[in-house]
């Protein structure tokens, strides 16, 4: 393959077109703020991934302060709780009256897709599926970016650069290992999760701890349910027939959940493993870390995406006060103040992932802490406001 080589300039780059490099050029964009976003994978690919759609209040703001929210207030689901259970009874979590607030459930790939179709209308600059991609001099005051696609080796020189390419991407690899330390817990277990097309079995998720493990009951809309197992990590989707799937998801939930659930072929299946992770700092000099670049929760908080977002909003801030105000504190600081708020989110996720889950080398003793901190949850008003005011999500 013959290379030639051009070369462009922008203020930021933005390494992934996932839903936080979307959204951090939207913001950045409608501030005035030039951004071009590389993508290694097409906008087929990443609009088929699925994922969660529980989204903090926070998130919700950003969206509409990002003029992206039309589809999502029309069509999102407003919760104000969600039911815990224990051996097959559950309780509900009132964040409404605990704490005023409440989520939205929204599905990530819609949200991505609102967040594309913003973009374009604002001729945002989005190349797919770049290859070779390489991030130079960050640690000075002339970073770029250079990468191939079409057969082209493309340089484009840039004042910063935003890391917003996934847990496996180029970005967090760049900071320098003498410089980077990571953190992490891997768990003894993964989530099979089923997409169905049927109506939830509850307006409100579902977390359910049983003996014989976690289970989740939640939804992407009104037709549209998604609905989660614990699993062993060497289990694969093959073991699991849709019959055997909802056999084994009627044994773990609440009594009057499996007596009234509608079951149906499913759409997708898939097994995911948990982790958490934590890569610290989240700035080197020029480029900047955000979303599961630089940090990666168990899915059990609902936090994922919305940590991400959080990300996004503390850049935005930081790079509008640089261009604008010639303040460059939110730069120099971005990486303790996100860090902050992820290590809350950290604590929340482990913390929730341990309460429901069972482990493989749980001793007795550790279940009955498990039954004793449920049932302290379902009687204690000081500990629902805690967990409601952690899954609504901690202030920006």
């Amino acid at each position: 393959m013959q290379v030639t080589k051009s070369s462009n300039r922008t203020q930021v780059v933005v390494v992934g077109g996932g839903p936080s490099g979307l959204l951090l050029s939207q913001l950045l964009e409608r501030a005035g703020i030039e951004t071009i976003i590389l993508e290694s994978r097409s906008r087929d690919y990443v609009l088929g991934r699925i994922r969660a759609g529980v989204l903090e209040s926070g998130t919700v703001d950003l969206m509409r302060e990002a003029g992206v929210c039309t589809r999502m207030d029309r069509e999102g689901l407003i919760h104000e709780g969600i039911y815990l259970a224990t051996s097959n009874r559950g309780f509900r979590i009132d964040f409404k009256r605990h704490t005023g607030g409440t989520v939205m459930v929204y599905g990530q790939t819609e949200l991505t897709r609102d967040l594309y179709q913003a973009r374009d209308a604002m001729d945002g600059q989005i190349l797919h599926e770049v290859d070779e991609l390489r991030i130079d001099g960050v640690d000075s005051d002339s970073p770029s970016v250079s990468f191939v696609r079409n057969g082209r080796e493309v340089r484009i020189d840039c004042d910063f650069v935003a890391g917003c390419d996934g847990y496996h991407g180029i970005s967090r690899n760049t900071i320098p290992t003498t410089v980077r330390r990571e953190f992490e817990r891997v768990y003894p277990f993964g989530w099979l999760g089923l997409l169905s097309p049927t109506p939830p079995v509850s307006d409100e998720l579902i977390y359910a701890s049983h003996e014989r493990g976690f289970a989740l009951c939640s939804m992407r809309n009104p037709q549209l349910s998604r609905y989660y197992l614990q699993v062993p990590l060497d289990n694969t989707v093959e073991q699991w027939s849709d019959d055997g799937f909802w056999d084994e998801l009627k044994r773990r939930i609440p009594h009057d959940a499996a007596e009234t659930i509608v079951c149906d072929a499913s759409i997708e299946k898939s097994i995911a493993p948990l982790r958490s992770f934590v890569a610290e700092p989240m700035r080197w000099g020029r480029l900047f870390l955000c979303g599961d670049a630089a940090h990666i929760v168990p899915p059990t908080g609902a936090k994922g995406l919305n940590l991400a977002v959080s990300d996004v909003y503390y850049l935005w801030q930081a790079l509008q006060q640089h261009y604008q105000d010639k303040d460059d504190y939110g730069i120099e600081h971005y990486s303790a103040i996100a860090l902050a708020r992820v290590w809350k989110a950290e604590r929340f996720s482990w913390s929730m992932t341990g309460l429901l889950h069972r482990f493989p080398d749980q001793s007795p003793f550790e279940l009955r802490m498990q039954q004793a901190e449920l049932e302290y949850l379902e009687s204690s008003v000081a500990a629902q406001t805690s967990l409601a005011e952690n899954y609504i999500g901690l202030p920006y």
